[in-house]
């Protein structure tokens, strides 16, 4: 009935929601028994109504919690003083694991959180009395493994070193590795796929056509970034791809930036952050003097505003995006700090 999913890899806990909706029954009678509830700011009683409210016309009701787990996370120490008392009070993880450890039969609750520490509180509560489902990055072994079972499922083969080159392009981000994979698939049309068939469809277009969306976002540029976006769109990118991209790069791009004020070298900032293509750390490592802080974690902010109106159907996902871009484009730049 409780279903914690957590972890980087984004596109493996949305697939395994997929499933979870799959198995519950009819796709018509969920959508007008899902409820998506944004986990930093619901409370008790409304988690608690959500998970109680009898299903219309269907056995089953699906509550999916995003953030939750976040709102548990250790609060980093500031100044010499002693830190005031957070609004989350130590207990409140327990008061929260407790409304959902008894859901009546007829509710799923899915909890869905990003990267968290196995130190969490909600988490560990959870874990007691539930499986708790991780999805951390794929390492190159199991991303070789993944590409060749998209390639098999969609009736295609790769051979190694296709695969090698494929994952140096795009590295371990499931959207786009998806993307491609399937693009591949169709153009080898039964063959099986070569190295030469990666450097002909695969490249660094799409990747390069978000980061100049990134900077003509970071940079109120509307024009701009409106007809990016619209090519994205002509290009087939789906609008929850696209946001998990621009979110992404944010926080390579925020990450690089901490780092070097830290003085870490470059290769270290590679390995650490996992970037196997050259051209993402050179772009990230570019737009990170460009930008300051205070305009990332902003625009992060909108993209995770845009992202909870899609995913709670407040509004359609390219009308979503097309409201954030024109938004951000309204304010003038922030320069770097």
């Amino acid at each position: 009935m409780l279903h914690p999913l957590f972890g980087a890899d984004d596109y493996s806990i949305r697939q395994a929601l997929n499933a979870i909706k799959k198995s519950i029954g009819d796709a018509t009678a969920l959508m007008t028994n899902t409820t998506v509830l944004e986990g930093k700011q619901v409370t008790v009683e409304q988690l608690h109504a959500a998970c109680e409210t009898v299903p219309f016309l269907a056995e089953k009701r699906l509550v999916i919690v995003e953030g939750l787990l976040e709102r548990f996370e250790a609060k980093a120490k500031t100044g010499k003083k002693k830190a005031a008392r957070q609004p989350d009070q130590p207990e409140e993880y327990m008061v929260v694991a407790e409304a959902v450890r008894k859901l009546p039969p007829f509710t799923e609750c899915v909890i869905i959180g990003g990267e968290v520490n196995e130190r969490n509180p909600l988490l560990r509560e959870l874990a007691v009395f539930n499986k708790v489902r991780n999805f951390p990055l794929l390492n190159k072994s199991q991303l070789s493994q993944w590409v060749e079972g998209r390639v098999a499922g969609a009736g295609g083969s790769i051979s190694p070193n296709a695969s090698a080159l494929l994952i140096k392009f795009v590295g371990n981000d499931l959207w786009a590795m998806a993307s491609e994979a399937d693009k591949l698939t169709q153009y080898a049309a039964g063959r099986r796929i070569e190295e030469a068939d990666v450097k002909a469809v695969v490249s660094d277009a799409q990747e390069a056509s978000v980061f100049a969306m990134v900077d003509a976002v970071m940079e109120s540029r509307l024009n701009a970034a409106q007809e990016l976006l619209q090519q994205q769109f002509r290009d087939g990118a789906a609008p929850v791809q696209l946001l998990t991209m621009l979110a992404r790069q944010l926080r390579i791009i925020f990450q690089v930036k901490e780092m070097r004020s830290r003085g870490v070298a470059r290769a270290i900032i590679q390995t650490k952050l996992g970037l196997n293509a050259e051209f993402i750390l050179n772009k990230a490592w570019a737009q990170a003097d460009k930008y300051s802080i205070e305009r990332l974690r902003e625009v992060f902010h909108k993209l995770l505003e845009a992202d909870l109106a899609i995913k709670t159907g407040k509004l359609d996902g390219e009308i979503a995006l097309e409201i954030l871009v024109v938004e951000l484009g309204q304010r003038g730049v922030v320069p770097s700090k």
